[in-house]
């Protein structure tokens, strides 16, 4: 009798624990998607965007670029310059009034192409910063999404180990009321305060990373609501926006760097404008009191001109080569950083839609394990400790359920992330890839375009075969060519410019 009370008693703690989940699950659910507190993740993402302080200092990058563009458009290379001198004859003593006025302007002037030059790096430096931003902000909502499954990964585990601690600790106490009055061993307490103790340091480990995560998300937000995942599930649309070459040639990253080689190679072309110090011209005025002297002022004309030499040139040359390999550099590793991640995204994407449904069937099946096992404890044919591990089985697998399913939900909108399809990061397709095709231009920077795009391997006659914007053969030669004549004309052209450059070249 004393030990049917105990099983009654205990079948009774252990029934509540799942109606308790149950509700405290949907309580945190509601929680997190009340109306009050509903946030999109697009909303959020332009709300953290207003706050991020890379935002300020790539705005003003890009404006004193736009503001070094527009000063480049004056006449003159610089500022006028003031001289103006004075001479008399008392310091050596003859004291015989002859004096000197001296005063002139003059400015600086533009070399050959180096007011275009100027004018055309500090617009790329203004695009470089511009795509720099949409590389951040593309950064920032990854940032955001791994700030928001975290915390709601956090909240979830909080809602589920008090669950536990709360169903643990009725446990305990029917098991210590029957301990008391001899319907249950001394074991079966010890093992019910175990569970209990074991139960809060899991509820205080949860509620102290449900902290550092909503800390996280305050950072970027300045509130601990946590983002909707939970709207992004359709990985088909996902998957289908994947298009390898589209998201690589209109990533962020991969256009910031090829600004950035655009910029260097401006930079280096103005390098090579800048073959001497800027000359300078003005005018004068000279007012001489001298004895006996028939004139008294004169007005004239003087120019500067400093001549070529290696110790100004070379710098400048070496420093622009410098920048033009290193931007080159960065633009390789930008492409083959996005392939790699545009794999791990789709296997990751993949991995996490299996894992779900997996998790799904586990949860399931340890479930109606639990309630088996419950019923069998009830008839007495298996032990307490068999049913309690079964039932906490169950829970760590809810615990895993719900781990996958917003990591599903996260590696859907991940892969929404990159290919720029969130509302906010909208990215401009391109029809097919811009990769520099294996006959590019010379290297020298006098070319305007040193990299065409790649052309389809089969073109029909009476197309254009190539676009040669700085071709210097007859308009009628370059308009129009057949399939066979394409690569003779394009190697014809490119032997041309080079020639071209060689013969503008100062060096």
């Amino acid at each position: 009798m004393k030990a049917s009370r105990c099983c009654l008693a205990l079948l009774i703690a252990l029934g509540t624990l799942r109606p308790v989940y149950a509700q405290t699950a949907s309580a945190a659910f509601s929680e997190t998607a009340s109306p009050r507190e509903r946030l999109s993740f697009p909303d959020a993402l332009a709300l953290a965007w207003a706050q991020d302080p890379r935002r300020a200092e790539l705005g003003t990058n890009r404006r004193s670029a736009e503001a070094r563009a527009r000063a480049a458009g004056s006449w003159f290379a610089g500022g006028p310059s003031l001289s103006g001198s004075y001479f008399d004859d008392h310091a050596v003593g003859s004291n015989l009034g002859y004096t000197t006025y001296e005063g002139g302007v003059s400015v600086p002037l533009w070399l050959p192409g180096q007011g275009n030059a100027t004018r055309k790096v500090a617009r790329a430096d203004a695009e470089a910063a511009a795509e720099r931003s949409s590389a951040e902000h593309m950064a920032l909502a990854v940032r955001l999404l791994d700030a928001s499954a975290a915390a709601l990964l956090a909240r979830r585990r909080v809602a589920t180990t008090l669950t536990l601690a709360s169903a643990a600790a009725r446990l305990n106490t029917t098991v210590t009321r029957a301990t008391r009055v001899g319907e249950t061993t001394q074991a079966d307490q010890q093992m019910a305060e175990a569970a209990l103790a074991t139960a809060r340091t899991d509820a205080a480990m949860a509620q102290e990373e449900a902290q550092t995560a909503d800390a996280g998300l305050v950072a970027l937000l300045g509130t601990p609501v946590v983002p909707d995942l939970l709207a992004f599930s359709v990985p088909g649309s996902a998957e289908e926006k994947l298009v390898a070459h589209t998201v690589e040639d209109n990533d962020p990253r991969v256009r910031a760097a090829q600004k950035e080689s655009a910029a260097a190679r401006a930079d280096l072309l103005l390098a090579r404008r800048s073959f001497m110090p800027n000359p300078e011209i003005g005018v004068g005025a000279i007012h001489e009191k001298q004895y006996g002297s028939p004139w008294d002022n004169r007005v004239g004309v003087n120019f500067t001109m400093p001549l070529p030499s290696a110790v100004h040139n070379a710098p400048l040359l070496a420093e622009a080569r410098n920048r033009l390999a290193a931007a080159e550099t960065q633009e390789t590793l930008a492409r083959r950083m996005v392939r790699q991640e545009l794999a791990q995204i789709r296997a990751r994407l993949a991995a996490a839609s299996a894992a779900r449904q997996s998790a799904q069937t586990a949860a399931q099946q340890l479930e109606h394990r639990a309630d088996l096992l419950e019923r069998s404890w009830k008839l007495q044919e298996n032990s307490l400790d068999d049913a309690l591990r079964a039932r906490q089985a169950a829970y760590m697998a809810d615990l895993v359920r719900d781990r996958a399913e917003i990591l599903w939900h996260s590696a859907i909108l991940r892969a929404l992330i990159a290919a720029g399809a969130v509302p906010g990061l909208e990215q401009t397709p391109t029809p097919r890839p811009t990769q520099p095709g294996p006959l590019t231009g010379p290297a020298s920077a006098e070319t305007e375009t040193l990299h065409e795009p790649d052309m389809p391997h089969t073109r029909q006659p009476g197309k254009h075969c190539v676009s040669l914007k700085w071709c210097p053969l007859p308009a009628a030669v370059a308009g129009r060519c057949h399939e066979q004549t394409c690569s003779t004309h394009l190697f014809s052209c490119l032997v041309l410019q080079s020639l071209h450059a060689k013969s503008q070249s100062y060096f």
